[in-house]
């Protein structure tokens, strides 16, 4: 009974935890936009839209346990999905949103194929493969993408009754679809999809033998994490307002699985920092070197990998078990510490060597009269053997010779009568 009241009192301790972590993180994203500069809401509004695609690659790389190195693709094609809606058909902002989210979908099933046949560095190349060629492939569908030239479009503005200004109105409108597809995310990991997925990236043989359809959650990761990106790349034309097929290079595909990888593989805040890495790193290198700002986030990424290997999510759970790990060795050393002191009140050690007449020790080696062995060694009287070997005419050796079954002849008289003298010795002895 006693174990069912404190599980239960975790559990609601850590659910209240994670309330007020929620309202907490709700409190500081509500109030950011009319703290900060317009430039300063407009990176933390990138930072989120990139969040949202890394969420996708979270699933396919973190819980998945697959590769790809062509998200930025998915990200292009979402992006150039609300773009040719909003410059040729003159549709909505919002209703570009679930088209480019359905596109991407179907269009990550078709490249869900090469995972069934394709695992590790092989399905890496195929995805790396789209990322390549699918710039040029802009470029050349000039009609519908605008060619090199890119297509611009409106961005979304705030309605009159809000009172915000664009900045400020696209980062709160940003921020909910990102806590939508984050909510969306997190559901689908604790479903059965999830958990299936969690089994094919552990042991591909244990879970098709508990009944996982590899080939169908395979492709189906693909599908989800292309749907993020999708997304992704939609509100990255409503934030930009300008789409060109030169800023959806594989570039961004490297970068964006550097960021997942950095800010924390199967990890829900794993997104979130790693979006954040990508935005804010490149600038830094930038400012930290004009000359080669490529050599500095190499570097950056490099000394980030050093310090937290599993990412920065898994950062604070590293640090406390170092923690924890060094203070029952504190706290041994602490303890230790008096033993080993020069107290001769409190050390038991110099009492025991400065009273002689304490210590059992040198009582056993001084005291003659108390101690049983130098009287065993010096009773003259009660050992036999110095009797024997000193008696002149008692030889020691005759009678060890001459065993019971040899008597004695009358040929040794001396024999006879040294009989006698030994007798009582040996009768003390018995």
């Amino acid at each position: 009974m006693n174990t069912i009241t404190a599980a239960l009192g975790t559990d609601r301790a850590r659910r209240l935890r994670a309330a007020l972590t929620m309202l907490l993180a709700a409190a500081v994203a509500g109030g950011a936009p009319f703290y900060f500069a317009p430039f300063q809401v407009f990176q933390l509004t990138m930072v989120l839209l990139y969040a949202v695609a890394l969420a996708g690659l979270n699933l396919l790389v973190g819980f998945g346990g697959q590769i790809s190195l062509g998200h930025g693709a998915f990200f292009a094609a979402g992006a150039y999905t609300a773009a040719v809606m909003l410059d040729r058909y003159d549709t909505g902002h919002l209703a570009t949103l679930p088209v480019a989210a359905a596109g991407c979908f179907l269009l990550g099933l078709v490249f869900g194929v090469p995972a069934l046949r394709l695992r590790g560095l092989y399905l890496a190349l195929v995805t790396l493969s789209f990322a390549v060629f699918l710039p040029p492939l802009l470029k050349r569908l000039e009609p519908v993408t605008g060619g090199s030239m890119g297509l611009t479009v409106d961005k979304l503005q705030p309605p009159a009754w809000s009172g915000l200004a664009e900045d400020q109105w696209m980062y709160f409108v940003v921020l909910a679809v990102t806590a939508v597809a984050l909510l969306l995310a997190r559901n689908l990991l604790r479903s059965r999809v999830g958990r299936a997925l969690l089994a094919v990236r552990d042991n591909e043989s244990a879970a098709e033998v508990m009944g996982v359809r590899l080939s169908l959650h395979k492709t189906l990761a693909f599908a989800w994490s292309a749907m993020f990106a999708g997304v992704g790349g939609c509100l990255y034309t409503w934030v930009i307002g300008f789409v060109s097929p030169d800023s959806f290079s594989f570039v961004l595909s490297i970068t964006l699985l550097a960021g997942l990888v950095v800010g924390g593989l199967a990890s829900l805040y794993g997104p979130l920092l790693g979006a954040a890495f990508v935005m804010y790193v490149p600038s830094v290198s930038q400012d930290l070197s004009e000359a080669a700002p490529g050599v500095v986030f190499g570097l950056l990424i490099i000394a980030v990998m050093l310090v937290a290997p599993t990412g920065l999510a898994g950062l604070p759970s590293r640090v406390l078990g170092a923690v924890a790990r060094r203070l029952p060795r504190t706290t041994a050393a602490l303890d230790r510490t008096p033993e080993t002191g020069s107290a001769p009140d409190a050390d038991p050690k110099p009492e025991a060597e400065s009273a002689p007449d304490a210590d059992p020790k040198p009582e056993a080696v001084s005291a003659p009269d108390a101690d049983p062995k130098p009287e065993a060694v010096s009773a003259a009287d009660v050992e036999p053997k110095p009797e024997a070997e000193s008696g002149p005419e008692a030889e020691p050796r005759p009678p060890a010779e001459s065993g019971p079954s040899a008597p004695l002849t009358p040929a040794h008289p001396a024999l006879v009568d040294a009989e006698p003298v030994g007798a009582p010795p040996r009768t003390e002895k018995e």
